[in-house]
């Protein structure tokens, strides 16, 4: 008898939408009503409006085609996944033309060259740049893009997969969780809260200073296990085919030939990048921004590299089909909460989550709170929608309570963060997984740990925030 192999990222998503359409058929339907906010623009729900509807069990036919409708379904409270899917599909077209000009590399042979020795400094160097992008903006589906440009200088400074994925997941994860002035998740939360998003500012800065040291130390940690015995690492047995995905089985550790023209290339690439986080952070820019940003870059690197009109769009299109899996691994992703959205199970969870908080004391309410919030998390990996759909119910609650509405925010930021570093309904850890080929078993395996740490920072800086307010 073989081993047991634990399934590829699809089944697991498969199997989730099959399990909540399941639910769909035994828990009761309900919603809230629904009112306009008119500082938020969104219908938000009335606390204590929860009333039953008539139940729309999920069948087989809206299992199948639950993945379709993930793509684009309108009704949700996050975006549609089809501008996410684009945007990686945009990306690897890119990335194939630049990898085809030799630019990339020259570049990773010149800086894994220049850092001998000093490799180690690169993740809390970019793990405090992704925390900023996630403090400030909620940097999420845009990570997507740095994957491909980061995994293979850390594989060839001699760390694995795992530590990229882990210097940019964890690192923006981090920022998120901590955030400050993030738009999509503490001031769209304060607001529905009825709050300044300045108030409680203090302990979410303080969960994302010691949170991101803890999280630098545990990716260290493992890099120099990996780095002193490639053994120790979680995807050892795919250390050989990675090295050949990544870098092409190219030698990276001298510095090679880098032409005038390759120099070129990669000030545009980098150029791109830079552009990509300005264009977000100051002009607003979403999905097909970003999209038509990295469209624009690959025509002028192909036009720099006098690639013939043949040559780019074969090229082009070759990027793109390498990431083809993330892209279906994303509607897959949305699937999950089509079906919860059609069986009317949001609504019901969100009500059962009211009574689990109810009749505690101040500290048990509010870390009470953040583990409905991490429930909550798991089947609206959105943060604004998790922010739109459960501050107008429990901002109130914990004023009831006795507890300050900042906390109630902090509670809610920091259970979305830290759940969306594990969700396998939150289309940037499976995609970023499948980018990183991080098998997402491995996955949990390795980041457990640190979860608990994360955790057990979070409920007391939560305790001491109601003792101090």
């Amino acid at each position: 008898m073989g081993h047991f192999k634990f399934p590829t990222a699809y089944t697991i998503l498969f199997g989730l939408i099959v399990l909540m359409a399941m639910l769909t058929w035994v828990v009761p339907a309900g919603e809230y009503e629904m009112v306009k906010n008119e500082k938020l623009g969104k219908d938000v729900p009335v606390s204590g409006s929860y009333h039953l509807v008539e139940q729309n069990p999920q069948g087989i036919t809206d299992v199948l085609k639950a993945p379709v409708a993930g793509f684009y379904d309108p009704d949700s409270y996050e975006a549609s996944a089809i501008d996410v899917a684009l945007f990686v599909l945009f990306i690897g077209g890119f990335l194939g033309v630049v990898n085809k000009t030799g630019a990339i590399d020259a570049g990773i042979g010149r800086v894994t060259a220049k850092l001998k020795g000093k490799e180690i400094l690169m993740i809390p160097i970019l793990m405090s740049a992704f925390a900023a992008g996630g403090t400030i903006y909620g940097m999420a589906e845009e990570t997507l893009a740095f994957y491909a440009l980061i995994i293979p200088v850390i594989i060839a400074a001699g760390y694995d997969s795992v530590t990229a994925v882990a210097i940019i997941l964890i690192g923006a994860g981090i920022g998120t969780l901590g955030s400050t002035i993030n738009p999509f998740a503490t001031v769209i939360a304060a607001d529905a809260a009825g709050i300044p998003f300045t108030e409680g500012m203090g302990f979410r800065l303080f969960i994302l200073i010691a949170g991101l040291l803890i999280c630098i130390g545990y990716v260290m940690r493992y890099a120099s296990k990996v780095k002193n015995d490639p053994t120790c690492s979680i995807v050892s047995d795919m250390a050989e085919s990675n090295k050949t995905h990544f870098l092409k089985d190219r030698d990276h550790t001298t510095i090679s030939t880098f032409t005038g023209k390759q120099k070129i290339i990669m000030a545009i690439f980098a150029a791109s990048f830079g552009m990509l986080v300005y264009g977000v952070s100051v002009l607003g820019w979403w999905m097909a921004e970003m999209s038509a940003l990295f469209l624009a870059a690959s025509i002028v690197v192909a036009i720099v590299a006098r690639m013939g009109e043949q040559e780019y769009t074969d090229t082009f299109v070759e990027g793109a089909r390498e990431l083809l899996g993330v892209a279906l691994v994303i509607g897959l992703a949305r699937g999950i909460v089509v079906i919860m959205d059609s069986g009317h199970l949001t609504g019901t969870i969100l009500h059962a989550s009211e009574g689990m908080v109810s009749g505690l004391s101040e500290a048990g309410f509010v870390n009470a709170m953040f583990g409905v919030q991490v429930m909550l998390s798991f089947f609206v990996p959105s943060s604004s929608g998790l922010a739109v759909l459960s501050m107008p119910i429990m901002a109130p609650l914990a004023e009831f309570s006795g507890v300050a509405s900042h906390l109630a925010v902090t509670a809610f930021q920091s259970a979305s963060g830290l759940v969306n570093l594990i969700n396998p309904t939150f289309a940037v850890v499976m995609g970023g997984l499948a980018i990183g080929r991080v098998p997402y078993e491995r996955w949990l395996k390795f980041i457990w740990p640190l979860m608990l740490l994360i955790t057990a920072l979070i409920m007391a800086t939560l305790t001491v925030g109601v003792l101090v307010s």
